[in-house]
């Protein structure tokens, strides 16, 4: 059996990606293709926690554009989380791996509680662990959310997918032809040069508690098993 790098992962997945090519709500077939892949890493005895965000139902900059308060705003987002979480536990669940929903924000007849030693506890049996609703606060977002939890649970590494996007840039490889593509990067180069790989405050913390990321393009099959498997693919931040 080939034996992973990373023992423990956090992966940060985008609402956006749940959306598939419709880009707004859950596509049953992108999920069932995210499910195969994490199936596979769960299946090499990795410990998966996973984090993913809300804004294939709602971003935040919409209420900003409504003259909504950024809160209320912020915790619509949070709830969006939870759906796509719910979602997601369901089709891991339906594909033979166990796993548990841990919400910060208390919705005890859908999810647990976010209870540090819980999910630790759950990792350990081999459940994946679906974190959502956010830090359960307005104003930090699930980036930071991964940084936190991955410092919590003492996740080996936090595991960026990005839709389309195969690692960090010094532009938008989208927009501009030339943007250079680096293949190793520290937290404070990120911080420093405004890369946009996640937030400020989130980057902060991952660098504060030497927590490694791996930014990586989660739409090419099979890429999470390579980057678990320790191969040289997307954008390595704060590694070795």
């Amino acid at each position: 059996m080939v034996e992973p790098k990373y023992k423990r992962v956090v992966l940060k997945l985008s609402g956006e990606a749940m959306a598939g090519q419709s880009g707004f709500g859950i596509d049953p077939a992108t999920i069932k293709e995210m499910v195969k892949e994490i199936k596979e890493v769960h299946a090499l005895g990795v410990e998966i926690a996973i984090i993913v965000g809300g804004g294939n139902i709602w971003r935040g900059i919409t209420g900003a554009e409504m003259g909504m308060e950024r809160a209320q705003a912020d915790y619509m987002g949070m709830l969006a989380t939870v759906m796509n979480s719910l979602a997601l536990q369901d089709v891991l669940e339906n594909n033979g791996v166990p796993t548990r929903v841990q919400t910060s924000i208390d919705m005890r007849q859908i999810a647990e509680p976010f209870i540090r030693r819980r999910a630790i506890r759950h990792l350990e049996k081999g459940r994946v662990v679906i974190f959502a609703a956010g830090t359960g606060n307005p104003y930090f977002s699930t980036d930071t959310l991964a940084a936190l939890r991955a410092a919590e649970v003492n996740a080996d590494v936090i595991l960026m997918a990005k839709n389309n996007v195969d690692g960090v840039y010094d532009a938008d490889p989208r927009q501009d032809a030339n943007a250079t593509k680096f293949d190793n990067l520290s937290h404070l180069d990120v911080i420093a040069k405004g890369l946009k790989v996640m937030d400020s405050t989130a980057s902060s913390l991952s660098m504060d508690n030497d927590i490694p990321l791996v930014v990586f393009n989660l739409n090419e099959p099979g890429n999470i098993r390579r980057v678990v498997l320790g191969e040289s693919i997307g954008t390595v931040v704060g590694g070795k």
